[in-house]
This record gives structure tokens, C-alpha cells and sequence, in this order.
């Protein structure tokens, strides 16, 4: 079975910083997108952030933008997630997930492996 290791969660105050990682296994890794995705109590699973294969192109949520950065190591095939300006609406479980293909994309769709995903909880 495929395993993403998520790390980096926590508590924080708003206005905080966050940095999330996430090692992958490197036949999932190399080659393909990453995205980052949460899901906070009571709603649906939405997407976050994502990077293509070689780290040229990425997306963000336009609720994360400016604040979030999504990066990625191909030489210790990690993807990070730095979180700045935390809010209250960021508390979620964040998961990792890799795509089946190089490009970005939004959709949870092409996100063939998932992490087990980590607590993000942000205090006012």
C-alpha cells in the first residue's frame, strides 16, 4: 500500500505560520503533480494547493492565495505546504495526495494516493 507521511500540523493563533511536509514514496513522486487538499468538521473535502511534476506551475485555492505556498524537493521527493496569516477558517485535517498525472489540476480527481492526513487547528 502506498504511503504519503504528512507532518507539520498543529495548534496555532491566528496570524500564525504553519509548515506542512509531506514525503512520498518515489515512483508516485516522480513525474507527478501534488496537491494538497482538508477537510474541516462538518464540510466537504476542498482543495488547497498543487504543484506539477517539476515545480514550474502551481494552483491555490482563491481562499489560500497569497498566504499558502505549495513547494516541492525532487531530489527528497517532498511536498511542502508554508501557511502564513492563519485563520480561524483554516482549522482542517490537511491531506497530501498525489496525482496520476504531471500537469496541475484542481480537481480531486486525478489524486490517485492519499495521505492519512494531518490536524490543522487555528485558535482566535
Amino acid at each position: 500500500q502506498v504511503q504519503l507521511e504528512e507532518s507539520g500540523g498543529g495548534v496555532v493563533q491566528a496570524g500564525g505560520s504553519l509548515r506542512l511536509s509531506c514525503a512520498a514514496p518515489r515512483n508516485i513522486f516522480e513525474g507527478y503533480a501534488m496537491g494538497w487538499f482538508r477537510q474541516a468538521p462538518g464540510k466537504e473535502r476542498e482543495f488547497v494547493a498543487c504543484i506539477d511534476w517539476n515545480g514550474g506551475r502551481t494552483r491555490y485555492a482563491d481562499s489560500v492565495k497569497v498566504r499558502f505556498t505549495i513547494s516541492r524537493d525532487n531530489a527528497k521527493n517532498t511536498v511542502s505546504l508554508q501557511m502564513t496569516g492563519l485563520k480561524v477558517e483554516d482549522t482542517a485535517v490537511y491531506y497530501c495526495a498525489a496525482s496520476e498525472l504531471a500537469n496541475v489540476e484542481v480537481s480531486a480527481l486525478p489524486y490517485i494516493h492519499w495521505g492519512q492526513g494531518t490536524q490543522v487547528t487555528v485558535s482566535s
